[in-house]
């Protein structure tokens, strides 16, 4: 070789060498400044949705448009890695983020066949592709999914890329993630399936909208046992497993969110209350809120509320089928089947369709095809109501044939009594609502807002503001002991008129009972509820004053009307307004603020709220209250700053127990006497109902639990019921159930309240010859002078002869 050729050469290799290194420092220096950031992969946020708990750590409800449950690889089974690992990228733990023969197996598919597949990527170039690439094929994305896998590799360890993918990709049906995988489409953690769930798993990121179970079963199956073929090929499984989970069936349905608790208006309340909060950000940011939701209680009012509907619905008739099908013959089953798939379920009462009638039994087609019989003791209760022209219920005979209630063709409802077991139903058109807080903190421990939240989602809980009736008739009451009076104040129940100024019309309140019982003491009053007395005993305290007084309870001045039916409860409020008011009573006269959400942590379980509730301490010296903000007044605060704040005292530690004490025995001797089946000394409460019937409450507690119970319609009508028939036993059911094997906690008497004994007639101390005396509490500044000795053979005194308390 001649001596200019070699230089030649020399100088073409050197070249080669410079152009390799320029290309080298150019592809160095774009990976270090051009392409993104790979340290932030370190601690990248997955879009987790808003997960909400009870106090007791049971799901509520998610909120978001991806299910994702992040799982840490130390918790992935090594079964799912192999079947990944095996199927995707089985040199992953050799390779340094890219496979050079996958590639190279890439590029003569696309020689051989002039189209770009694919294959080639490895599972760092999927992870590189699925946080800061498109899917667009493209030779450009290629090579910057491929110097971005490099540039991964440099940053982050293989366990932490794998932990990446399989919390990232995509599933299917909403399903990001193995774990949210697992749930969608087994309804089980991650850690409970199969060998041939996890092949199945494992097949699903390569075409998640065909491969799928869901989608394509067939499709579905012949991906899984793929995998399962490369799991036995590199020796992860042996023959004996293969061969069985090839022949394993497909199990696989779609699982909706693994709700733990029913309560759907306690999870839309605190969505909205973490949406003003924090914005929008809340449904993929991983938040998770816990309520103040007990999910003991939560429950045992779902079960009182669904129970006391039903139960009041039943005891005004049989409305009829939903619909007729016509007659029914072979062919048409099918299509009934169809029509019923199409009519959704409500709170468990499942639609039905009648297609034969017994003498005293019918057979109905479900809409799964199966068919079941109602028996009579399942029908009997079905009496025709209807309203006469004065809107007062009247009932047809009792049914008895089956042929009475039911026709060919009737779309009925089945409620379950067991598996085996039904009975004929109706969705009540009647609503109902119950809420239940702890007085001392205002801490909101169950809340049902309606009979169904997917029939309605309007709470009635915070929403429905509903004249009170007489459970209004406490807070007249307080301001009177709190001007002066006492329980044993007397007041005449008489007829009363009076005049509209605004119209010159004439109003006479009457008492429920229709009669006038003459001069009655306030204690009387209360416990069975006379209006009369209430009337003129707000007339005497002034309206102007009440107002006020009701002010201290939560209540504002719009709500309150400006006249003497304000004693009768023709304010506006809402259930949580009134069981707010009446914790003032519970927990000896202090103003706390319901609240619903307890703490909310991040997605890295940074506490970044913490609730801090106004507290009723009547050992502590009152202090002003702070400021208060959301939806539902609720005490809101910063997690780093929970030092307990005093709530402030509303009214006194006396008046809050004589009212409590006179509330007591409207359970003991007055219109709640049916709750004394609790069998609990502690309890008092008001029943209220308004007028034509319209709304019934019972508003109830102890010194630990406060509870509301409502029941109504929602655009207003008669019930034809009081508040002690409607609501006072859905109040009964869930106060059973709440305070089970709870010691019993009574108010404690404060100082400067005294018990003397008194007559009845006069409301004065009593003298020893006295045989009709009674006791009641008095405040020391308003204990009674004595009587004289001939004042005690009243009226009054025979009037109130039974009132032994």
């Amino acid at each position: 070789m001649s001596m200019a050729k070699l230089r030649f050469a020399k100088n073409f290799i050197t070249i080669i060498f410079i152009a390799i290194g320029i290309v080298t420092i150019g592809l160095f220096y774009y990976m270090q400044f051009e392409l993104p950031d790979t340290q932030a992969l370190k601690t990248v946020q997955l879009q987790v949705p808003l997960q909400i708990y009870t106090r007791d750590g049971k799901l509520i409800a998610t909120f978001g448009e991806k299910r994702r449950i992040p799982i840490p690889y130390n918790q992935v089974p090594k079964t799912l890695i192999n079947a990944v690992l095996d199927t995707e990228d089985q040199r992953y733990f050799q390779h340094p983020g890219v496979d050079v023969p996958g590639l190279l197996r890439a590029a003569v598919q696309l020689i051989i066949t002039g189209r770009k597949e694919q294959g080639g990527s490895t599972i760092t170039m999927q992870v590189a592709r699925s946080f800061y690439l498109t899917r667009q094929k493209t030779f450009g994305r290629k090579l910057r999914e491929i110097l971005l896998a490099l540039k991964i590799e440099n940053t982050l360890s293989k366990e932490k890329i794998l932990e990446l993918y399989l919390n990232k990709i995509f599933f299917g049906n909403r399903a990001y993630g193995v774990a949210a995988a697992s749930e969608v489409y087994y309804g089980k953690p991650l850690d409970q399936l199969s060998i041939d769930q996890y092949a199945m798993l494992a097949g699903i990121p390569k075409a998640p909208s065909v491969l799928n179970p869901l989608a394509d079963e067939e499709a579905a199956i012949k991906r899984r046992n793929h995998v399962l073929t490369r799991m036995f090929e590199l020796h992860h499984i042996d023959n004996k497993i293969y061969k069985s989970a090839l022949n394993a069936p497909l199990r696989a349905s779609y699982h909706d969110l693994q709700v733990q608790v029913q309560a759907p208006y306690v999870a839309e309340l605190a969505r909205e209350q973490i949406e003003k909060m924090y914005g929008d950000d809340i449904y993929t940011d991983g938040y998770k809120v816990t309520t103040t939701i007990d999910s003991r209680l939560q429950n045992a009012a779902n079960q009182a509320v669904y129970h006391g509907l039903m139960a009041y619905d039943q005891r005004h008739g049989y409305r009829g089928p939903e619909q007729n099908l016509g007659e029914s013959n072979i062919k048409q089953l099918e299509q009934w089947e169809e029509k019923l798939r199409d009519i959704p379920v409500i709170h468990g009462l499942e639609p039905a369709a009648v297609i034969d009638i017994s003498p005293r039994s019918f057979a109905a087609l479900r809409a799964n095809g199966s068919l079941v019989t109602v028996p009579w003791e399942g029908l009997a209760w079905a009496r025709k109501r209807t309203l006469n022209e004065n809107n007062q219920e009247e009932f047809g005979e009792r049914p008895q044939a089956a042929s009475d209630i039911a026709h060919i063709g009737d779309v009925i409802r089945l409620m379950p009594i067991d598996s085996h077991h039904w009975r004929l139903a109706q969705i009540p058109k009647a609503e109902s609502s119950l809420v239940a807080l702890q007085p001392q903190t205002g801490a909101i421990l169950a809340l049902v807002g309606g009979f169904d939240y997917q029939q309605s989602n309007f709470n009635r809980i915070t929403a429905a503001e509903r004249q009170p009736g007489s459970s209004f008739k406490p807070f007249i009451y307080a301001a009177a002991l709190d001007h002066g009076l006492t329980l044993a104040s007397i007041i005449n129940d008489a007829p009363l008129v009076l005049e509209n100024p605004e119209d010159g019309t004439l109003w006479r309140p009457q008492n429920d009972t229709h009669r006038f019982y003459g001069p009655t003491r306030l204690h009387t009053a209360i416990i069975h509820s006379r209006n009369l007395v209430s009337i003129r005993l707000l007339d005497q305290i002034g309206i102007s004053y009440a107002i006020k007084y009701a002010q201290k309870f939560g209540f504002s001045k719009q709500q309150l009307p400006y006249g003497l039916s304000l004693s009768l409860g023709t304010a506006s409020v809402t259930p949580l307004q009134l069981a707010s008011a009446y914790a003032v009573f519970a927990n000896s006269g202090f103003q706390t603020v319901p609240y619903i959400i307890q703490q909310v942590h991040s997605s890295q379980g940074e506490i970044i709220y913490q609730a801090k509730p106004l507290i009723a301490c009547p050992s502590c010296n009152d202090e002003p209250a702070p400021q208060i903000s959301s939806a539902t007044n609720t005490q809101t605060a910063p997690a780093e700053n929970a030092t307990p704040v005093h709530a402030p005292r509303a009214i006194s530690a006396q008046v809050a127990f004589l009212i409590t004490s006179a509330l007591h025995d409207v359970i003991q001797h007055g219109t709640a006497i049916q709750a004394r089946h609790i069998n609990r000394s502690d309890l008092s409460g008001k029943t209220g109902t308004t007028q034509n019937q319209y709304d019934a409450w019972f508003a109830g507690y102890n010194r630990e639990l406060v509870s509301v119970a409502w029941v109504g319609f929602d655009q207003p009508q008669s019930l034809h019921e009081y508040g002690n028939q409607a609501a006072l036993p859905i109040w009964m059911d869930f106060m059973q159930i709440a305070l089970k094997n709870s010691p019993e906690h009574p108010i404690e008497q404060p100082p400067n309240i005294v018990s003397i004994r008194i007559d009845p007639s006069t409301g004065k101390r009593a003298s020893s010859s006295n045989r009709f005396a009674l006791f009641e509490y008095f405040m020391t500044p308003y204990v009674p002078e004595e009587e004289s000795a001939a004042t005690h053979s009243s009226n009054v005194a025979r009037n109130e002869s039974k009132d032994i308390y």
